[in-house]
């Protein structure tokens, strides 16, 4: 499982949107924790690649 921290989200519709960008790149069980700022998911993904759609949604991977 990969967490990663995601700046930016305020609300639901932010947390879809980051969960469904990370879909898009081939995550699974998808989990976005609002609170914590985090996303948890499954896959072997491309750091760069996570930040760039994160990004291009309006959000920021945080290191």
């Amino acid at each position: 499982m990969m967490i990663i921290h995601i700046q930016g989200m305020r609300c639901q519709h932010c947390a879809a949107t980051a969960k469904k960008a990370l879909e898009n790149l081939g995550a699974t069980g998808v989990v976005i924790d609002l609170t914590r700022g985090e996303a948890r998911f499954e896959g072997a993904l491309d750091g760069e690649a996570v930040r760039q759609a994160i990004a291009a949604k309006g959000f920021t991977v945080a290191e």
